[in-house]
């Protein structure tokens, strides 16, 4: 177990036995009778090993640790992969529904445009005596007054959004 663990974690810090050695200050050869099981270390090397390795004792004395191999890596690599392309699509796929609703934005504004145009503005004509036409009147006034002077700015703004969007792209 200790055997194990210690190999596998120095192998992990990227340590050779001489490296892992010296800076034990033992000999290379007392490191690899740790590691071969055919001697162990005391309890006060056994912390200066766990210092050195920065894992705690109790993990060197543990259970057996898996050592990371290079077809695990592929797997995570592989993985990460997939990641980035459903990031990727989500991006293509969000981008396409900002620019679906600012060209159904300009098209609305055109359309009430053309609407308000058609209509010529025939509430001004309406008889402002009976109150329930007034308040009509008034209320639509006021949206044709608002949409007329917002709307071209909104337009100006969907169609620089798209133009960004594209470029993005």
């Amino acid at each position: 177990m200790l055997s194990e663990n210690l190999k596998t974690i120095r192998k992990q810090k990227g340590l050779s036995q001489q490296e892992f050695a010296i800076k034990l200050n033992v000999v290379r050869q007392t490191v690899s009778k740790w590691e071969n099981g055919l001697s162990v270390p005391d309890s006060d090397m056994l912390i200066s090993i766990s210092e050195i390795l920065e894992t705690p004792v109790s993990i060197l004395l543990g259970d057996n640790i898996e050592e990371v191999k290079e077809n695990d890596l592929k797997v995570i690599a592989e993985k990460l992969e997939v990641i980035n392309l459903q990031l990727a699509q989500r991006m293509i796929r969000k981008q396409k529904l900002i620019k679906g609703l600012l060209i159904a934005l300009c098209a609305i504004i055109i359309v009430i445009f053309l609407a308000l145009i058609l209509l010529n503005s025939s509430y001004l004509n309406w008889n402002y005596s009976d109150p329930e036409t007034a308040v009509l009147g008034v209320g639509f006034h006021a949206f044709e007054w608002a949409f007329v002077r917002i709307a071209p700015l909104v337009f100006i703004g969907a169609i620089v959004g798209q133009i960004f969007i594209r470029k993005k792209s």
